[in-house]
C-alpha cells in the first residue's frame, strides 16, 4: 500500500492539477479571513472552505491516471487497492492543507471572542481548528469519493452534485462539519475553546463508510 501511496502522489504533484483548488483555498482565505479578526471565527471558515477543496481533491486524484496506467494498477493489487489510494491520497492533501492554513489563521487572527471582550487562549484554539479543519477534510473526502467515478461517471451531473453535497455538508444541521465549524462560531460568541472530538469521529466514520462504498463499487465494475 506505501508504494500505491507513492504511486498516486507522485501523479497528483506532478500534475499540477491541485493548483486550482489550491488557490481557491487561498483566495476564500484572503478574502475571508483577516488579520486581527476573532480567532475562533477565521478557523471555522478555514475550516468550513476546506470542505469543498478536500472533494475538488479526489475527483483530481481518481480521474489523473491514464487508463492504461490505471489498468496496470488495477490488475497488479486489484481496484479497489488501486482506487483506496487515491482516496488517501486526496484525503491527506486536503488535511496538509487544512494543517498549514490553521497554523497561519491562528498566527495572525486575534485571540479574542466574537465582540473582543473575552481573551481566548491561542493555541488551544488553534487545537481546536485543527479538529474542525479535520472534520471537513474528512467529510469533503467522502462527499468527492460519492461523487465521482465509479458511482457517477458523467462530469455534467458529477459536478453539480458534488458542489450541492459539499454545500449541505456544510449547512445542514447533524453534518459532523456543520457541528464542528458551529462549534468554533458558538465558541466565539462565549470566549470559549471548544474541542470538536464527536464531530471529528462523526465525519470519520462517514468517511470510512463512503470510501468503503466506492471501493466496493469499483471492484464490481471493474471485474
Amino acid at each position: 500500500m506505501t508504494a500505491l501511496l507513492r504511486y498516486q502522489a507522485a501523479l497528483l504533484v506532478r500534475s499540477q492539477r491541485w493548483l486550482p483548488p489550491v488557490i481557491l483555498y487561498a483566495v476564500f482565505l484572503g478574502v475571508g479571513v483577516q488579520s486581527g479578526q476573532p480567532i475562533l471565527d477565521s478557523l471555522g471558515y478555514a475550516a468550513a472552505a476546506l470542505l469543498p477543496v478536500a472533494a475538488w481533491l479526489v475527483r483530481i486524484c481518481v480521474a489523473g491516471e491514464p487508463p492504461a496506467a490505471r489498468a496496470c494498477v488495477s490488475a497488479a493489487v486489484g481496484p479497489a487497492r488501486a482506487h483506496l489510494a487515491a482516496l488517501l491520497v486526496a484525503l491527506v492533501g486536503a488535511a496538509m492543507l487544512g494543517t498549514v492554513a490553521t497554523v497561519l489563521v491562528t498566527l495572525i487572527s486575534d485571540p479574542v471572542s466574537s465582540d473582543h471582550q473575552i481573551r481566548v487562549p491561542r493555541f488551544p484554539a488553534g487545537g481546536s481548528g485543527l479538529l474542525a479543519v479535520l472534520a471537513c477534510a474528512l467529510l469533503g473526502t467522502a462527499v468527492g469519493a460519492l461523487t465521482t467515478w465509479p458511482l457517477l461517471r458523467s462530469p455534467g451531473r458529477a459536478v453539480p452534485t458534488m458542489l450541492l453535497a459539499a454545500l449541505l455538508s456544510v449547512v445542514v444541521t447533524g453534518s459532523p462539519a456543520h457541528a464542528a465549524v458551529s462549534g468554533l462560531v458558538t465558541g466565539s460568541q462565549k470566549g470559549t475553546v471548544p474541542l470538536p472530538l464527536l464531530p471529528l469521529a462523526g465525519a470519520a466514520v462517514v468517511t470510512a463508510g463512503a470510501l468503503a462504498v466506492a471501493c466496493a463499487l469499483t471492484s464490481r465494475r471493474s471485474s
